[in-house]
């Protein structure tokens, strides 16, 4: 009994690793810019970088 249980532990082991390095392989890759996402002006979500206008300059009072 001790024997089969040792058996399926390692087997399990062994597939489990399996799983791990076909996972590894088959991954599209975790780059930063694959999972960055942009908010446009509408407040939709896009791939691209919305072109930045320019701002505004402030005026500033002194009081």
């Amino acid at each position: 009994m001790k024997k089969e249980l040792e058996k399926k532990r390692i087997k399990k082991k062994q597939d489990k690793a399996h799983r791990k390095e076909e996972r590894r392989g088959n991954s599209t890759g975790g780059d930063l810019e694959n999972m960055m996402a942009y908010v446009n002006a509408d407040g939709d979500l896009v791939s691209t970088p919305e072109e930045a206008a320019p701002r505004p300059d402030v005026i500033r009072r002194n009081n």
